[in-house]
């Protein structure tokens, strides 16, 4: 876990550097999850803070924003803006929603117990780690070969490596993570009445 914070946190830096939006409002909500992920973990069953209600307004206000943009594109007829198609815009803005929405019912009901923890965790954790991959994978100038190739192993490698269905696959695979342990969690009997017991080195 704080190798994916530290990851966002350095994502939301050269965001602000090199002016991209997109990057620091992804950078942001990484941070977010990761971050309401690893304290799902740490805490104990029903426990909540005053911390909860102040952070729950980042992903409600990423949400609102994305879906602005969202709704602004449109507008404008274009089907995508600075390469992000607005499908994936309202999607995201929807998902930002429906986390915020997640904290306020999470603080109504006095915390959360049991699988309802774990499920919580995963899902954040797995989605944080959706974002990661995608701006790796999918990211400009194909950062997996250009990282290759500064290791001097891009020249060894088979082209198939460095091909578009193979990155696609490589960043929906999380999501496909997080539907199959968000089922098994949630509709099988498995964890059950179990809750989430975090040692002390889950944070390498």
């Amino acid at each position: 876990m704080a190798s994916m914070l530290t990851m966002a946190v350095f994502a939301v830096y050269l965001a602000i550097v090199r002016h991209q939006p997109n990057n620091l409002g992804g950078g942001i909500l990484t941070f977010y999850l990761v971050g309401t992920a690893w304290l799902t973990a740490r805490r104990r069953d029903g426990e909540t803070s005053r911390f909860d209600w102040v952070v729950l307004l980042i992903p409600l206000v990423l949400g609102i924003l994305t879906w602005m943009d969202g709704l602004k594109v449109v507008r404008s007829g274009a089907s995508s803006q600075d390469g992000v198609p607005v499908g994936m815009t309202f999607f995201m803005g929807s998902v930002m929603l429906l986390a915020g929405v997640g904290d306020i019912r999470m603080l109504l009901r006095g915390g959360v117990f049991g699988a309802q923890r774990i499920a919580r965790h995963l899902w954040r954790m797995c989605f944080g780690l959706f974002i990661a991959a995608g701006s790796f994978f999918l990211g400009p100038s194909n950062r997996p070969l250009r990282l290759l190739s500064t290791v001097g192993l891009a020249q060894h490698l088979s082209p198939a490596l460095f091909s578009t269905t193979l990155y696609l696959i490589l960043t929906v695979l999380p999501l496909i993570l997080l539907v199959f342990w968000l089922v098994r969690v949630r509709f099988t009997n498995a964890y059950k009445g179990k809750s989430i017991q975090l040692a002390s080195t889950s944070m390498d």
